[in-house]
């Protein structure tokens, strides 16, 4: 019977596509076209500043890239809470906003990148294009698992702290201030890490790069890291792969770590747990009369200014002849753009019609090779993620060791070290196979890991304490508490390292090493492929069936998924 019931909720949810999954795709098609045509207006001649392997410039091009890297994150977190509430409380929203979302999480960047580039460089500045374009890179590898994360704790609210924040009358900014963002601080602050980690990751695209023959690059510690790379400068590279280190360990110690041990305080807990998240950072902050005086006092009183000014402005009657005014503007406006992206969506499928059948059959297999070796990927990563992930959220002795070192290991650019890696492997059969599975694997396993410390860590101390007091078997404690604690966690990290090891296929199975050219069949080595030789057809052609794939898997399990969590496994 249980069987049965989980069966009925996964089935029956909603239907593949509609007119909405259509209306994203189109826009996308459409977007894709403007930029490949802008491209061909941005000047042929690009060339970007030097970069000094000189050790002393390393502090300069660490500060540039955590600049951007911050920019990044703060648009990014933006961007999730507005949305993730929207798509949360909206069903009419939720119909559009989803979809989109899966269409957004599954865009190959990398392969998006040239079009957006090329397309700010017709009209911009060289250098603003380029900063523009690598905070858009960074912002994309940030945002996807932090909207996850927020949109998945908004939809497992346990129902009776909903019905107490309603019966207390509070509105919309007081129940974001008080039950939504502490409920949700847990995971976003671990999703946050992640995040971060993604940033630095894509460091080395994101500040250097080359299209179409213009060479772009920016100071910054990617550029020197790729640059260190491209002459085989040992030294230069560890003293790069050094300062990101000691940047990665600073942000911890300082940032990280008294966030964790602020956000324990709101764990739904009755009884109080034996070991709790510490922080000597947090400690002398939070005991110093300085920090005292800036969390009461200063952040206090902004606090109750901001609550007064927005609860005043919510029961304010709402301007109704203002709105009738400005709704035919708005209607005329939504118009123009309508008629636009149609006229740009069947300018790409023009574009789409030029692709010969038998690309559209190497897409095809290609499809079906790189959605194998995403299985692979993620299959492996769950296999160490969750044990060790609960480990790390369930004891803070050991999270004290291995939270920095699982930092270090996620921000590390794999794109770095993979030159050295695909040099053993090509020397096995198919070893650029293997190592294609290999850089997947090496990108994405962190998105599962994070959200599994983030959920291991939520599990309330009152239920650990009844299944010890029952005396449960470990088999029994995992298949009765802690799994179904973490399905949530597990779907949203899930969802964003699929989407991560379809992106990095585009590095993964198409690589310059050594002045060659080496390759696998697969849909990411046909993107790389047709950007390096500014074949647009072809590309939109690739990166519009990756959506799809990627939007298919994501209606047909994880959406279905989703909804089991909600309906089954909330924390009630």
């Amino acid at each position: 019977m249980k069987a049965q019931r989980i069966f009925r909720v996964l089935l029956p949810v909603e239907r593949l596509f509609g007119w909405r999954d259509a209306f994203v795709l189109f826009t996308l098609a459409a977007v894709l076209w403007i930029g490949a045509s802008l491209a061909a207006s941005a000047p042929h001649v690009i060339h970007g500043p030097e970069i000094t392997l000189s050790p002393a410039a390393l502090p300069y091009y660490a500060l540039l890239s955590l600049r951007r890297v911050i920019a990044a994150y703060i648009l990014s977190l933006l961007f999730t809470l507005v949305y993730g509430r929207l798509a949360a409380y909206n069903r009419s929203a939720e119909r559009v906003l989803l979809p989109l979302l899966d269409v957004l999480q599954s865009v190959p960047i990398l392969s998006f990148l040239p079009v957006v580039l090329l397309a700010l460089a017709a009209f911009l500045p060289e250098r603003l294009a380029a900063e523009l374009a690598s905070v858009v890179l960074i912002f994309t590898s940030q945002v996807w698992n932090l909207t996850f994360a927020w949109y998945q704790a908004l939809t497992t609210v346990p129902g009776d702290l909903r019905e107490a924040s309603a019966v207390f009358g509070f509105g919309g900014w007081l129940r974001f201030r008080t039950l939504e963002l502490p409920f949700a601080a847990n995971s976003l602050i671990w999703n946050s890490v992640m995040s971060f980690a993604g940033g630095w990751f894509f460091l080395m695209a994101a500040e250097m790069f080359s299209v179409s023959g213009r060479d772009f690059r920016l100071p910054g510690l990617g550029s020197y890291l790729q640059q260190a790379a491209h002459r085989g400068d040992t030294a230069a590279l560890c003293w790069g792969l050094g300062t990101l280190v000691l940047i990665i360990v600073a942000l911890d110690q300082l940032l990280w770590r008294p966030l964790i041990a602020w956000a324990d305080r709101f764990r739904l807990d009755t009884v109080a747990g034996a070991d709790t998240p510490s922080s000597w950072f947090y400690d002398i902050i939070s005991r110093s009369q300085i920090g005292r005086w800036f969390f009461h006092s200063l952040l206090g009183g902004l606090e109750e200014r901001v609550d007064r000014l927005l609860i005043r402005r919510a029961l304010q009657p709402a301007k109704a002849a203002a709105a009738r005014s400005g709704r035919l503007p708005l209607q005329a406006a939504t118009l123009i753009i309508a008629l636009g992206i149609a006229y740009a969506a069947l300018r790409a499928l023009h574009m789409l019609s030029t692709v010969s059948p038998a690309q559209w059959q190497s897409v095809a297999v290609g499809l079906g090779a790189t959605l194998g070796r995403v299985g692979l990927a993620l299959v492996l990563a769950l296999a160490w993620t969750i044990p060790v992930g609960v480990a790390i959220g369930t004891s803070p002795r050991i999270a004290a060791w291995l939270q920095p070192l699982v930092q270090i290991a996620a921000s590390v650019p794999a794109t770095a070290l993979f030159p050295a890696l695909l040099l053993l492997l090509l020397r096995v059969p198919g070893g650029i196979n293997i190592a294609a599975v290999v850089l997947m694997l090496l990108g994405t396993q962190w998105y599962l890991l994070f959200n599994v410390i983030a959920g291991a860590s939520a599990i309330p101390q009152d239920l650990k304490h009844t299944v010890a007091l029952i005396g449960l078997s470990r088999a029994d404690r995992w298949r009765t508490l802690v799994l179904p604690a973490l399905l949530p966690y597990i779907i949203t990290g899930a969802i964003t390292a699929s989407g991560g090891a379809w992106n990095a296929s585009i590095v993964a199975e198409y690589v310059v090493f050594g002045g060659k050219r080496i390759s696998t069949t697969g849909v990411g080595a046909l993107i790389s492929h047709a950007t390096e030789g500014g074949d647009y057809a072809l590309l939109l052609a690739a990166t519009l069936s990756m959506v799809l794939t990627v939007v298919t898997i994501n209606r047909l399990l994880w959406r279905r998924l989703y909804r089991l969590a909600e309906t089954r496994y909330k924390l009630e």
